[in-house]
């Protein structure tokens, strides 16, 4: 066993592998280094840079988009609205919409966080428009 693991540690590692999906190994090398470069970030400018660098620009809109749905379908906005506000195919926003009411909470651990005036996921009446914003750098 690791060092620091124990039998414990090992269920407890398991049934995480297991929920987060077997196409995932969040315990290669470049994961981990993932994982820990975003752990690094100590404020937005250094997550914008970050961010700039490891995406295009078209993969920073979509997952700024498929965050923005997460956030407009934990306030009830219907998929039709999402798919004009977002360009986001119904694939896309039933697959969010499945990992927000998932176990894992990834994406309501994150709503809560970046609205502090929601005291209950649903409840918030921040603007649609406003999660996607601050991942662009101006040129």
């Amino acid at each position: 066993m690791g060092k620091g693991m124990n039998d414990n540690t090992r269920v407890k590692t398991v049934r995480l592998v297991k929920e987060i999906g077997p196409d995932t190994d969040w315990l290669t090398r470049e994961n981990k280094q993932l994982v820990a470069g975003i752990l690094a970030l100590k404020n937005e400018n250094e997550a914008k840079r970050f961010l700039r660098d490891l995406m295009t620009g078209f993969e920073i809109k979509e997952f700024a988009n498929r965050l923005e749905a997460a956030s407009l379908l934990s306030r009830d906005v219907k998929y039709n609205t999402i798919i004009e506000d977002t360009g986001l195919s119904s694939t896309t926003i039933a697959r969010i919409s499945k990992w927000l009411k998932g176990s894992l909470g990834g994406y309501r651990l994150i709503l809560s966080r970046i609205t502090p005036n929601q005291s209950k996921l649903g409840t918030g009446h921040s603007s649609p428009s406003k999660l996607g914003k601050g991942l662009f750098l101006s040129s």
